[in-house]
This record gives structure tokens, C-alpha cells and sequence, in this order.
């Protein structure tokens, strides 16, 4: 190979492996809307309008977008390898003093993002299994499968995530609920800095322990389920 079909090979690499993590944060943002719009939905059907007076109930991704979470991080962490990759949408605001049970219907509305999560993996996973079974140019088959296969793994990344009972992620919300009311407030309370615990967590192992670890394992029994 020349060195002008060398530099023609390389910059097609770089810019192939630049449309993926493009197409990857796309998927990655219009899941976490899914998620938002969910909690946005339930909580109105519960009795709080918020979400939807400000105009959150929508798939335009403008008003969900959060530069840094839905762009910025999950840009970095495809393009370093990391095999971890995870963003957010801008949260939902969700008044708990409009809803009908208060803490019963925050774990409910909590609850129903990662589920949507589950729900878009789920049926992606059975969308890969038919076109097995389709007879389909391998070209568009390969393609449609690894499309399909990320938006897999983003949703389970994204439901096994948020899962995790370190406020403010939805986790906390439910586990929350088990607490008694004062304890509950108290514990919540560290949402504020939840999310440079969760940092610490992923990238510095404690006594054998490993939170990256963890969510990867989780990632690789959950697809093992869904058989793929």
C-alpha cells in the first residue's frame, strides 16, 4: 500500500469510527428522552402536570438535551473505549406534592424510566432474532444488526444504571421508599453530590469491589437472557 492509499485507509478508519460513536450518541440520546418522556407521562397521569406544562412530553430532543451529559461524557467514553458508556437527558421536573401517594407514585414514576429502558431492549433483541429468519442483502443485515444491538446494549446500560440506589438516580427513589420518612429526606438529600460518588465508584474499586465491573457483568447476563 502507498503512502497516499495509506492516508486514504487511515482517515476513512477515523472517520468511520467518528459516524459510529455519532450514530451511538444519537441512539444514546433519544433512549434517555424515552426514559424522561416516561417519567414525564406517568407523573401526569399520577396527578403532576409539570412535565408537560414545560413542554418536556415531547421527542424534539431541544429541551432534553444536557451538553455535557447527553453529548460531552458519552462522546469521551466511546471514543476512549471505555466499556462503560452512559449519558442523561436533561431530568424531568416531577412535583411530588402533586401526586395523588406522594413517595409510593415518585418510586412508581422512578421505576417506569428504566423499565422503558428494558422495554426498547426487549424488542429490539426480538427485531435481531427475525431478521435472522429474513431474507435480507447481508450488507443491510450486518448494518441493521448492529444498529439494533447497540440500541440493546444502551438500553439495558441505561436501565441497570439508573437502577443503582445512589441518589439521584431513579434506584435511590425506590429504596427510598423502604425508609422511613425522615431517613428517606436525609438519605435523598446526597443527590447533590450523588454523581461525583458514582465517578469515584466507577473508576476507583473499593476493597475488591467494582462498580464499572459490576454494570458490565449485568450488561453481559441481561443480554445472555435476551439471547443475543
Amino acid at each position: 500500500m502507498d503512502s497516499s492509499n495509506y492516508f486514504q485507509f487511515v482517515v476513512f478508519y477515523i472517520d468511520m469510527d467518528l459516524i459510529f460513536a455519532l450514530i451511538t450518541i444519537v441512539i444514546l440520546i433519544y433512549s434517555a428522552i424515552l426514559h424522561e418522556i416516561a417519567h414525564g407521562y406517568v407523573a401526569y397521569r399520577l396527578g403532576d402536570p409539570t412535565a408537560k406544562l414545560l413542554g418536556r412530553l415531547t421527542l424534539d430532543p431541544r429541551p432534553h438535551i444536557d451538553p455535557i451529559m447527553s453529548i460531552a461524557l458519552p462522546l469521551i467514553l466511546i471514543l476512549s473505549g471505555s466499556p462503560v458508556i452512559f449519558g442523561a437527558a436533561k431530568p424531568v421536573p416531577v412535583d411530588g406534592f402533586n401526586l395523588r401517594d406522594g413517595r409510593k407514585d415518585i418510586a412508581i414514576v422512578s421505576l417506569v424510566g428504566p423499565f422503558t429502558n428494558f422495554l426498547i431492549a426487549v424488542i429490539s433483541a426480538l427485531v435481531i432474532k427475525l431478521l435472522i429468519v429474513l431474507p435480507l442483502d447481508p450488507a443491510l443485515s450486518g448494518i441493521l444488526n448492529w444498529l439494533l444491538l447497540t440500541i440493546v446494549r444502551i438500553n439495558l446500560l441505561l436501565g441497570i444504571f439508573n437502577l443503582i440506589p445512589i441518589p439521584p438516580l431513579d434506584g435511590s427513589k425506590v429504596f427510598a421508599l423502604l425508609l422511613p420518612e425522615k431517613e428517606a429526606a436525609a438519605y435523598l438529600s446526597v443527590g447533590s453530590i450523588g454523581i461525583f460518588i458514582l465517578f469515584f465508584l466507577l473508576m476507583f474499586p473499593i476493597g475488591g469491589f467494582s462498580l464499572g465491573e459490576f454494570i458490565f457483568n449485568l450488561l453481559n447476563f441481561s443480554e445472555k437472557l435476551l439471547g443475543i
